[in-house]
């Protein structure tokens, strides 16, 4: 599980929470990383790009977090969608972390995927946007992780979205509602 908002008092954390007790309460073992709370530097810096095609030696500063996604089965992300994308420290740890040699191989064509071990994704996430608006500018989000990210795992790798529209304009009632779906949703991973 990969969390990404820096208050400890948000409906994110409460939805992380949420997810990770449903997913143990279900028999699973979860590995969290909290982002934030770890400090993860996002930036993907020169020295880092003057390496990225350079196996292993790109993996050096994130080795723990390579580690943790070659043993994963699934992939859950928990965060709010800011500007209709992730927020920029989980967008850093895919440019840091998913690099040639982890997440994919480099062939004569397309690249070629190298987390098959991934057979599942989720993506609890909140949008300020209405559901029309974020449908009108072509869910972006849902493109980038349905057709990118998703490629780079195993072939018959899901993708399941549970998501809150209109955060901004929800009632306590209604994200403890979001909350308990969550909760409902991932007992069943």
């Amino acid at each position: 599980m990969i969390y990404a908002h820096p208050r400890e008092d948000s409906l994110a954390a409460a939805l992380r929470d949420a997810a990770k007790a449903a997913l143990e309460s279900a028999g699973h073992s979860v590995e969290l990383r909290d982002l934030y709370a770890e400090g993860f530097n996002p930036v993907l810096s020169a020295e880092e790009r003057a390496r990225y095609h350079d196996v292993p030696a790109n993996m050096a500063g994130v080795e723990e977090h390579v580690a943790a996604l070659r043993r994963a089965e699934a992939l859950l992300l928990v965060h709010p969608t800011w500007w209709y994308g992730m927020p920029a420290i989980l967008k850093g740890w895919f440019d840091r972390v998913w690099s040639p040699g982890v997440a994919f191989h480099l062939g004569a064509g397309a690249i070629e995927p190298a987390l098959t071990n991934v057979r599942k994704i989720g993506v609890i996430t909140t949008y300020g946007s209405p559901a029309w608006l974020l449908w009108y500018i072509g869910r972006i989000d849902r493109k980038l992780i349905g057709r990118g990210i998703r490629r780079l795992c195993a072939r018959d790798c899901k993708v399941e979205w549970l998501t809150l529209t209109r955060m901004d304009q929800r009632t306590r009632a209604e994200c403890e509602a979001f909350v308990s779906r969550v909760r409902a949703r991932l007992a069943r991973w």
